[in-house]
């Protein structure tokens, strides 16, 4: 057969097929067959070199115009079939823009959260840096470290969850400050650091007390530092957290890691001093510990207690949250209750 009539032949089909593909699909088979590199125009131009060199220019054009027809033929009946599943589409998935929408619950900070965001925000903004440690602590850090050594007293209170000899979970945040001395290069300028986390100890769960609470220890160390550096520093904290009226009061006390100690109480937020339920009628509210860091903990590590002074204070985050909002028990903080933590999402 000659090539022009195996091209007005291959036409002939290709129309009816095109004709007669309902889908996108079926056409983009019909492409596929007749335009592809083995369809039958391809097959048919493979002739043209038997034919008349007259008739050559001839069936290339023919065979270019087929294809130009076909590929629009086509892509014109895709569209209109595209449009159409479109336009079904849309008629099945209409949208009433009056009905009220589906709205994204966003999570917010749990209060102790807030309360620790914002006192490391006040440390940081007086040059304090953040540092943490590890809940499994060693005996050596979390004690020893401390001025606590082997068989002392104050250990009573803190002997706690043990998971061996010389490993527990920490009874308080101060490791993290041995470990900073430790690493800090004093030559280059003193250290001022706070250290947030978790702790653990053998209390009995009741309205004041759990076996697991947030703390918050602080530490400066440097060269002249006093009692009054801590006085001040904890005059500011005292201030933001609790209103610019607040005065503080430092009461004698112990603490091994601190000589001399003090228990630091602000004025009553509620009542302004004068003595209400909430100071327990004495004006004054006890919130957190400090002192002069212990000589033998300067010592310890690896600093002249001649040459550098230290202050150090301890706070719960949890004690601050229930006295800054009024919360009546320190156990809501940890019963992931939503009736308790939904009252504080505002605040974050």
């Amino acid at each position: 057969m000659a090539v022009m009539e195996q091209l007005e032949q291959i036409q002939s089909e290709l129309n009816r097929e095109i004709e007669a593909a309902t889908t996108v699909e079926e056409l983009r088979a019909v492409r596929v067959k007749y335009l592809g590199k083995k369809g039958p125009i391809t097959e048919a131009l493979r002739g043209l070199r038997d034919a008349d060199p007259e008739e050559r220019p001839k069936l290339g054009q023919k065979a270019n115009q087929l294809k130009q027809a076909a590929d629009e033929a086509i892509k014109a009946k895709e569209a209109r079939y595209e449009q159409e599943a479109l336009e079904k589409q849309l008629a099945s998935e209409v949208i009433d823009v009056s009905l009220p929408g589906k709205t994204q619950k966003l999570g917010y900070k749990h209060v102790l959260r807030q309360v620790i965001n914002e006192i490391e925000d006040l440390f940081l903004a007086m040059g304090y840096q953040i540092k943490r440690g590890p809940e499994i602590e060693t005996d050596y850090y979390n004690f020893k470290r401390m001025n606590i050594p082997d068989n002392h007293p104050a250990r009573d209170m803190q002997d706690s969850f043990y998971l061996e000899d010389e490993y527990l979970l920490r009874t308080h945040t101060s490791p993290v400050e041995a470990r900073t001395m430790d690493q800090h290069d004093f030559s280059k300028g003193p250290l001022k650091m706070i250290s947030p986390g978790k702790v653990y100890r053998r209390d009995d769960d009741d309205a004041t007390h759990s076996h697991q609470f947030m703390q918050i220890e602080g530490l400066a160390v440097g060269k002249g530092l006093g009692m009054s550096d801590l006085k001040g520093t904890l005059e500011v904290f005292a201030r933001h957290m609790f209103g610019q009226d607040r005065e503080i009061r430092l009461r004698p006390s112990y603490f091994p890691f601190t000589e001399p100690s003090a228990e630091i109480d602000i004025s009553c937020f509620n009542c302004g001093g004068k003595g209400c339920s909430i100071c327990k009628y004495t004006g004054w509210i006890e919130v957190l510990g400090g002192g002069m860091t212990h000589p033998n903990v300067l010592e310890m590590s690896r600093l002249d207690p001649n040459e550098y002074t230290a202050f150090a204070f301890g706070l719960g985050p949890d004690r601050i949250a229930m006295l800054k909002y009024g919360i009546d028990d320190i156990r809501h903080f940890y019963q992931n209750d939503l009736r308790f933590n939904h009252q504080f999402k505002e605040r974050g």
